[in-house]
């Protein structure tokens, strides 16, 4: 029998396995073939310290220090324009970000239009490279004797004594159960007999584009409109696009739709010079909220040994290294580092 098992291997469940594993015999059960196929394999990966409610911050904050090595720089531009300053002002607050003059955000971005009235900027904004860091977790959690397990779905969850979990032709037990399902939170809960909390999933769709213009898009920043209706961000050469769409949907391998993809397309095409005449490829992932669209982290309320690491929505990577040390701290009954205001925020006893 194992101490604990971990479902789902993303980077939520392979970041909380390795952290465990520092204490206890660790499982991670992952119904794909490989780690972080679904919300994690399409992230648009981007590590800024202020964005999210209050929880998200300071999970981002005790992230930092963590995160520095998978960093590199990127900064953020936000753009508004007539008739959208009530709207900028406050992006501008939540942001705790400095306006800058519309000419120096030609100086990032020289594609901006005419149109463009008022900008931002923030240099603090940084790329992760998210596949270096599932693997490190990997590799931790094998390091410390964990085992993982890919393209076997869960398909029974029991509980007595302890944990049984049955994926393809085998099972296994443990001590204590990690639901790091994400879009699938609520159908591992259910089927451990644990009250679901409410997670939504929602499809965010991307584009990539050409370089617009031929130009060297390395160093622009990532940027988009008042209330993030649309971003644009530089991927390997070439722009990646999205409407930011947040559509409820079923948990399922999502894909994006053309008429999504055309919108985000038109908004950001309103704020450039250049029109975007070859789309290369599309795609989308699931961003998985709580009803508050807060993290849900700690122990179920009706069973303590079933541990919620869930509801990340767009925040997995930049919260990953806080939550999951404290994912890892109450499920073995350690001291946590985080205050206590944050842990009642996140804690699924909330619902």
């Amino acid at each position: 029998m194992r101490d604990v098992i971990v479902i789902g291997g993303g980077i939520a469940g392979v970041s909380a396995a390795a952290r465990l594993s520092e204490h206890a015999t660790v499982t991670l059960i992952e119904a794909e073939s490989v780690l972080g196929y679904h919300a994690s394999g399409r992230s648009a990966a981007l590590f800024e310290e202020n964005y999210g409610c209050p929880s998200v911050v300071a999970l981002n904050r005790a992230s930092a220090a963590f995160h520095q090595p998978y960093l590199s720089p990127r900064g953020f531009l936000l753009l508004g324009r007539a008739g959208e300053d009530a709207g900028f002002d406050a992006d501008l607050k939540a942001l705790q970000t400095q306006e800058i003059s519309v000419d120096t955000a030609r100086a990032h971005v020289p594609i901006l239009n005419d149109t463009i009235t008022r900008a931002a900027y923030h240099n603090g904004a940084q790329d992760i490279d998210t596949d270096r860091m599932i693997q490190d977790f990997a590799r931790h959690l094998r390091a410390n004797g964990g085992r993982i397990i890919t393209g076997q779905p869960v398909h029974a969850i029991s509980h007595a004594r302890h944990w049984t979990v049955q994926y393809g032709t085998d099972q296994l037990t443990a001590r204590t159960l990690v639901n790091a399902a994400g879009a699938w939170a609520d159908t591992i809960a259910e089927m451990a007999g644990i009250k679901p909390v409410g997670i939504t999933p929602m499809r965010r769709s991307m584009a990539r584009i050409p370089a617009p213009g031929g130009h060297d898009v390395s160093g622009w920043p990532i940027f988009f409109g008042v209330g993030e209706t649309w971003y644009a961000k530089p991927d390997a050469g070439k722009l990646l696009v999205s409407p930011a769409d947040e559509d409820p949907i079923a948990a399922q391998d999502a894909w994006a739709e053309d008429m999504v993809i055309a919108e985000g397309l038109d908004r950001y095409g309103q704020h450039v010079t250049t029109p975007v005449s070859r789309v290369e490829t599309t795609w989308a992932g699931l961003r998985s909220f709580a009803p508050d669209r807060t993290l849900v982290l700690g122990p179920d309320p009706a069973n303590h040994s079933f541990i919620w690491c869930a509801g990340q929505g767009g925040y997995g990577f930049s919260t990953a290294p806080a939550a999951s040390q404290l994912v890892a701290d109450l499920a073995l009954g350690h001291a946590c580092a985080v205050d206590a205001d944050v842990i009642t925020a996140l804690s699924p006893a909330r619902f």
